[in-house]
C-alpha cells in the first residue's frame, strides 16, 4: 500500500479548491444549464439519475421542446410523457414526473416549493435531487449526494463501507453537509458533479488534474481503486417469459397496457404468458399457431429476463379481445405516441424490418 503526503483541508479550502477548478474546468455548456429554472433543473436531475450525460442530452432537448413548463407536463396524457421517455428505462422516474407536475401545477401555482422538505414530499424526488434544484435554480444553500458526489467523498475522507448503509450514508450526508459553501453553491453543486463524472471516475480516475489530490486519503493511501466499496454483490436471478406477436390482416401488431405500478408500469408491451397451454384461459385468446422466434435477454438492476418472442396466429385475429389490460391494435408503419417496453420496441423494429422484406420476424 502506497502511503503519501496528505494534507487535510478545511470546509472552506475544500470548497473553495473545488470552486476554483469549477471556473477552469468545469461544464457549463449543458442544455439545462442554460436557463437554470427549477422545472428545468428538475428534468435534467431526474433523467440524469443512473443515466449518462450523453444519453440525457437528446431525451432533455426532446422533453423540453414538447413540455416547456410544468404545466403543460401536468396537463399531458402520460402516454405521451411515456412515449418521450422510451430508452430511457426506470420508467418510474417518468410517472412520478408526471404526478408530480399535477401537484406543483395544482397545488402550488406552478411554482416549485423553496425548502427540501418540502420539495421531498413530491413524487421522485429525494434529499438529494431536492438539494440540487434548490441550489442550482434559487442558490439556496442545500447539499447533495448523488453518485458522482459519493465517489468524490468517499475517496477524499476514505470513507469505508457500500454506501446502501445507513452509517456509511449518514456520514457522507455529514461531509456532503459541512463542504456546502453559503455562496456560489449553485456552482458548487455542479462543479462536485462534474468532478465524478470527469475526474474521479468509477475506473482510472485522473487524480493528478483533480483540485482535492492533496487531500484526498483514497489517493494518499493507494486505494483510489478499492472505494468507494462496491454494493455486495448477488447472483442475478433468471426469469422467464413468452410474448406473443400477434398481427391482424393489415399488419397491425396486437399491444396491451401494463398495470400502473411494477415494471414498465404503464407501458404499452406484447401480451405476455408463462407458457403457450396458458394463454387462452389468461388472455382469452384462441391461439391456432405459435412459432417461437429467437430468443433475446433484457437485464433490469435485479434480475435477468429471458424473451422468447413468439409468432401467433389467432382463430379470430380481427375482432380478438384480451381479457384484462387495455389493448391497442399497433401500426409499426405509423407508430403511435405510446410508451414502449425497450425490449418490445427492439421487436417491433424487427417486425418492420422484416415486413418489409417479405420475410417472418
Amino acid at each position: 500500500m502506497t502511503s503519501l503526503t496528505h494534507i487535510e483541508m478545511t470546509p472552506d479550502e475544500f470548497h473553495s479548491a473545488v470552486l476554483e477548478w469549477f471556473d477552469q474546468h468545469g461544464r457549463k455548456d449543458l442544455p439545462w444549464q442554460q436557463e437554470k429554472l427549477a422545472y428545468n433543473t428538475w428534468i435534467s436531475e431526474i433523467m440524469l439519475q443512473q443515466t449518462q450525460v450523453a444519453t440525457v442530452i437528446p431525451y432533455y432537448q426532446r422533453f423540453m421542446q414538447r413540455f416547456p413548463d410544468v404545466h403543460c407536463l401536468a396537463e399531458a396524457h402520460i402516454d405521451e410523457v411515456l412515449h418521450l421517455w422510451t430508452g430511457l428505462g426506470y420508467y418510474a422516474r417518468a410517472r412520478n414526473l408526471h404526478k408530480a407536475a399535477n401537484i406543483v401545477s395544482n397545488d402550488f401555482g406552478g411554482e416549485f416549493p423553496l425548502s427540501v422538505d418540502e420539495l421531498e414530499k413530491l413524487p421522485g424526488i429525494g434529499r438529494s435531487t431536492a438539494g440540487a434544484i434548490l441550489s442550482i435554480s434559487s442558490g439556496r444553500r442545500a447539499a447533495i449526494l448523488d453518485g458522482n458526489v459519493k465517489r468524490v467523498l468517499a475517496r477524499c475522507y476514505a470513507v469505508e463501507g457500500w454506501s446502501g448503509q445507513t452509517a456509511v450514508q449518514k456520514k457522507l450526508w455529514s461531509l456532503a453537509e459541512q463542504n456546502t459553501p453559503h455562496h456560489r453553491v449553485g456552482d458548487y453543486t455542479q462543479a462536485m458533479m462534474d468532478l465524478g463524472a470527469t475526474l474521479c471516475t468509477r475506473s482510472k480516475p485522473s487524480c493528478l488534474l483533480c483540485p482535492l489530490q492533496p487531500s484526498c486519503k483514497a489517493f494518499a493511501l493507494g486505494v483510489t481503486d478499492k472505494l468507494p466499496s462496491p454494493k455486495p454483490k448477488k447472483v442475478q436471478p433468471v426469469k422467464q417469459t413468452q410474448m406473443l406477436i400477434i398481427r391482424n390482416d393489415e399488419g397491425h401488431v396486437l399491444l396491451a397496457q401494463r398495470p400502473p405500478s411494477g415494471i414498465w408500469g404503464g407501458l404499452w408491451s406484447l401480451p405476455e404468458v408463462q407458457d403457450l397451454r396458458d394463454a387462452p384461459a389468461e388472455l382469452g385468446l384462441e391461439i391456432a399457431t405459435a412459432e417461437p422466434l429467437e430468443p433475446l435477454r433484457h437485464t433490469f438492476s435485479h434480475y435477468h429476463l429471458d424473451i422468447t418472442p413468439v409468432l401467433v396466429s389467432l382463430k379470430d385475429p380481427i375482432n380478438c379481445v384480451m381479457e384484462g389490460p387495455p389493448t391497442l391494435w399497433y401500426n409499426t408503419r405509423q407508430p403511435q405516441n405510446i410508451g414502449l417496453a425497450a425490449p418490445v420496441k427492439k421487436l417491433l423494429h424487427t417486425i418492420t424490418g422484416a415486413s418489409k422484406t417479405g420475410d417472418k420476424p
